[in-house]
């Protein structure tokens, strides 16, 4: 059993709080628009293991590090990551092919800076947008996600609630 805490477009903002919430966590996962790599770098000293995808403000350094789109597998739950991916009834183009071919159980993406964790019954899996992480952006409340997987099984997912525009 892991736990996982997932965040997205943090757009450069570091908040201690990304450390305090994600301190227990096994994994923690990016979903692009990261910013600048020092938040990857601070994020890396939180958890054993960071996976993470570039989003569409990521340059260079970002981009030349990261994948656009990230497939994995973890304690038996098979995870296909990228940063605009939309959701059930509103995917992005192409999206919803990738996800018929991969056949994951769990689909993370960011992008929309809104928070949706939601089943696609007929793809057979869950789709978590952990809303925006950071301070750009049009969103009154930020937000982390948190959730257990468990031998095959995607458990106790959880929101954390960040105020507005309190970050360092």
């Amino acid at each position: 059993m892991i736990k996982v805490g997932i965040l997205s477009d943090t757009h450069s903002c570091w908040d201690d709080r990304y450390a305090l919430h994600f301190a227990d966590c096994d994994e923690v996962w990016h979903a692009g628009d990261i910013g600048d790599e020092s938040v990857l770098t601070r994020l890396e000293g939180v958890a054993p293991v960071v996976r993470a995808v570039y989003g569409n403000i990521d340059g260079g350094i970002l981009r030349r590090r990261l994948r656009e789109t990230e497939i994995f597998t973890v304690e038996g739950v098979k995870v296909v990551m990228t940063h605009i991916g939309g959701y059930p009834g509103r995917y992005a183009p192409g999206i919803r092919q990738r996800l018929l071919l991969s056949r994951p159980q769990l689909f993370v993406c960011g992008h929309s800076h809104i928070l949706k964790i939601m089943p696609d019954r007929g793809l057979g899996c869950l789709v978590v947008n952990p809303g925006a992480a950071g301070t750009q952006g049009w969103q009154r409340v930020r937000t982390l996600v948190t959730l257990t997987l468990d031998n095959g099984r995607i458990e106790h997912a959880q929101v954390i609630e960040l105020s507005p525009k309190a970050a360092r």
